[in-house]
């Protein structure tokens, strides 16, 4: 079979090929008895993913039934190595005398950076700047979108970082500990986004987690929840995945957004993985 490697930025992958080589990939990662981080891990991981950022003609709605259900799984079976990644990393940089100056070390730190400049770019452009409350939903023990803007880009902003699993925000909490002015303007609760109502109208901006919904019907379910509890005129930015970079992360199309005004969707070419979709709750 033909590598990934003979192909680079300027070459289209075939479709059949992508998917044959991402179905290979896939077997290899569902018969591990771990997805903690380990060469084996990160090796097929590291593959899959440039795999991915290949330039691709592939339509992921076009695929057959049995390349669906292989692509639901593998966005499972990533999103789980990609949590106990982010919490080893957490827990190690939590032992470390200031984890905020250690963050560089983890591997997709780059990638978190050039995503939040992307991100706040698309919001000062449609009049969000410097917003005064944030909320992050599936912030995870890295909560490094929140860090990285807070530092770089918001810095009188208050960020309220949500996610369902305490041990995650533990550790998120013991990084920013850390530097004393940030800790003011971030907090971490343990609570599942469908179960909170009245808290959610006091963000003028509230970020979803590409992996807060795992798949269709579940994220529909969530904007659906979201967009119903939030403030009137705020903004929703909701990460995304085109074309074979859905194989790693779940898609949110502009009709999944029922009642949202869409202010902006853009899908990156480089090593940034997830798209951006930006959407307002609108004043009437």
């Amino acid at each position: 079979m033909a590598s990934f490697q003979n192909f680079n930025h300027e070459t289209q992958l075939p479709s059949d090929l992508l998917v044959a080589q991402i179905m290979q990939i896939h077997a290899t990662i569902s018969k591990l008895e771990s997805l903690r981080p380990s060469k084996q891990v990160n090796a097929l991981l590291t593959h899959l993913v440039k795999l991915c950022i290949l330039p691709s003609s592939i339509d992921i709605k076009a695929l057959p039934q049995e390349a669906q259900a292989m692509r639901q799984s593998l966005i499972v079976l990533c999103g789980k190595a990609e949590e106990l990644l982010e919490l080893e990393f957490s827990t190690f940089l939590g032992q470390t005398p200031n984890p905020i100056n250690n963050l560089t070390l983890f591997p997709y730190y780059g990638n978190y950076v050039k995503l939040a400049n992307l991100e706040n770019k698309i919001l000062i452009e449609n009049g969000i700047e410097q917003p005064k409350k944030v909320a992050f939903v599936g912030s995870g023990p890295m909560p490094l979108t929140s860090i990285v803007m807070a530092m770089l880009h918001m810095k009188s902003t208050h960020f309220d970082n949500f996610d369902i699993d305490e041990k995650a925000n533990e550790a998120a909490r013991k990084i920013v500990a850390s530097d004393v002015e940030l800790e003011k303007r971030m907090k971490f609760e343990t609570k599942d986004i469908m179960e909170m109502r009245e808290k959610l109208d006091q963000y003028d901006c509230i970020f979803l987690a590409a992996l807060v919904g795992m798949n269709r019907e579940e994220k529909v379910n969530i904007l659906e929840h979201i967009r119903k509890y939030m403030k009137k005129g705020s903004v929703l930015l909701v990460r995304s995945a085109n074309g074979a970079r859905a194989f790693l992360y779940p898609i949110v199309e502009e009709h999944d957004l029922v009642n949202f005004e869409v202010l902006s969707i853009f899908h990156p070419s480089d090593e940034v993985i997830n798209s951006i979709v930006l959407a307002r709750k609108p004043l009437i």
